[in-house]
């Protein structure tokens, strides 16, 4: 087994007054109007956001309450990893992993990871806990930069070294949204029995014949015009993301403003109101792990590793994942779930969930209706002896 350390977030104050005089220092006057999101970050919002984050944010409060989950580092498959163990309550709690995507991070699950291991604190059955993992993807926040740029199944590898070598785990559950489907999907495919079923709540994968019914093939052109407008960072970050590196390292304001309009455009919002889903503090608190870890470059490498991997399509043989599969569909989700049968044509699918609420960031949206499915889904692999 590696060796396991201890770890803490702790950015050091000169650090945070640079990004402070950095944000303070921002040249507002030669920006033009824009168009509310239309054309990208609002510009009004964000000088309503970064004037917040001048006078009155406060990450010192957001680093205690991350660091009162236990941290860890451990050398795996050759990356320093960072991740979050909770380890859950009762007797036999159930191992599960949880992965994050990008624009994401752990931050994404500080509401989820505490009733997930601890269910009897909130109501819940002692029976439901999990021992809950979080790690942070390599080259994003505080796990390592990979050589190059790795795709999700590369990382997938990772993180089975990381549940199997190293926490020593025989069997596990795995939940991801965003890359972490993806990363979620590669597990089950590759790391069978090891990774014995998967929860995910977003549809990354494609079949290698495409879309064959009606209404199949109306989904695929819907998602084709949907994509229209929100190709543009996800084909900069997958075919020269060094590029847009060098404004973005340089510019906390930069940095807020390519993630903040993904949390607005991909979340259940209320009309353009980002704070009708998000507080300004958790909005700040996902840039500044981005900022303060300078890991925007190295977490962009994604995109270009999944490109190289060879793109969405599972397995161009047509093979799927067959371990048990939950699927969470939450309505406003960016990449919008394809009809059942498709899905069934990539998914051993044990559990389907139509979500009345919630977006892209599922467990930060709607962290209830996640930890519910999950629980749900895990007491049928108990039944069931898959887990």
């Amino acid at each position: 087994m590696s060796t396991i350390t201890p770890f803490q977030i702790q950015v050091p104050d000169q650090k945070l007054a640079d990004i402070r005089a950095r944000v303070a220092a921002f040249p507002w006057h030669e920006m033009p109007d824009d168009g509310g999101w239309e054309y990208g970050a609002n510009l009004d919002y964000m000088k309503e956001l970064c004037a917040y984050w001048v006078d009155q944010y406060d990450w010192r409060r957001h680093e205690a309450a991350l660091n009162g989950f236990k941290h860890f580092k451990a050398p795996v498959d050759g990356i320093d990893l960072h991740f979050i163990h909770e380890k859950g309550s009762g007797p036999n709690p159930m191992p599960l992993l949880i992965s994050h995507g990008w624009p994401g991070s752990v931050h994404e699950f500080m509401d989820v990871i505490e009733p997930l291991a601890h269910p009897e604190r909130f109501g819940g059955n002692v029976e439901d806990a999990f021992d809950v993992i979080a790690p942070s993807l390599p080259g994003f926040a505080w796990s390592g930069r990979p050589p190059r740029p790795w795709g999700p199944r590369r990382m997938a590898q990772t993180f089975n070294a990381l549940m199997t070598n190293t926490l020593g785990h025989d069997r596990y559950l795995a939940q991801g949204g965003d890359w972490g489907g993806a990363v979620c999907s590669w597990l089950g495919f590759d790391y069978a029995p090891a990774c014995s079923a998967i929860h995910i709540n977003i549809l990354t994968m494609r079949a290698p014949d495409g879309p064959q019914t009606d209404e199949e093939k109306a989904w695929a052109e819907q998602f084709r015009r949907d994509q229209i407008m929100q190709d543009g960072y996800r084909t900069q970050q997958a075919t020269k993301p060094q590029t847009l590196s060098y404004a973005m390292m340089d510019s906390p304001v930069g940095v807020a403003a390519w993630l903040v309009e993904k949390f607005n455009g991909w979340s259940d919002t209320v009309g353009d109101d980002v704070e009708s889903v998000y507080s300004k503090d958790d909005l700040l608190t996902s840039v500044m792990i981005y900022v303060t870890t300078r890991c925007f470059n190295t977490a962009s490498w994604i995109y270009y590793g999944r490109r190289e991997e060879g793109g969405r399509v599972l397995s161009p043989e047509g093979k799927r994942v067959e371990v048990p599969t939950a699927c969470a569909l939450f309505p406003a989700e960016m990449l919008a779930w394809s009809p059942r049968s498709y899905v069934d044509r990539i998914y051993n699918v044990a559990q389907w969930s139509e979500m009345p609420h919630g977006g892209h960031f599922a467990a930060m949206e709607q962290p209830e209706l996640l930890i519910e499915d999950v629980r749900k889904f895990a007491r049928k692999l108990r039944g069931q002896g898959v887990l």
